[in-house]
This record gives structure tokens, sequence and C-alpha cells, in this order.
């Protein structure tokens, strides 16, 4: 049987951290976005996919 996440479960610390990351995700893929239309590289769109990858992971929580 499959354990449900919550976040709940996790320490203080690692709790504040995550909400710390989530608020930060979306201002920083905003900016790389910009970044890759102007000066697009193999690595920033790499970075960039990792970036929205994880904003959605966020948003759904499933980090």
């Amino acid at each position: 049987m499959k354990r449900r996440y919550s976040p709940y479960a996790l320490p203080p610390w690692l709790r504040t951290t995550r909400r710390v990351c989530a608020q930060f995700i979306i201002p920083i893929t905003v900016f790389q976005g910009i970044r890759t239309l102007l000066l697009p590289t193999a690595i920033d769109i790499l970075l960039l996919a990792i970036l929205i990858v994880i904003a959605v992971a966020f948003h759904l929580q499933l980090i």
C-alpha cells in the first residue's frame, strides 16, 4: 500500500524551506524564460525545462 504524502509530517525547517522555494520558483522561471528567448543555448533550454517541471511539481504539491 502506498503512503500518502503529507507536508505536515515534515520537520518545521523543511516545511519553511519548501514554502520559500515555492515562492521563488516562478520568478526564477520567468527570468530564465526571458533569458532563453534572448540568448538561447542548450544549457538555458535544459535549465528552463527543469525549472518548469519543478514549478509544476510545487503547484500540484508533488514536492
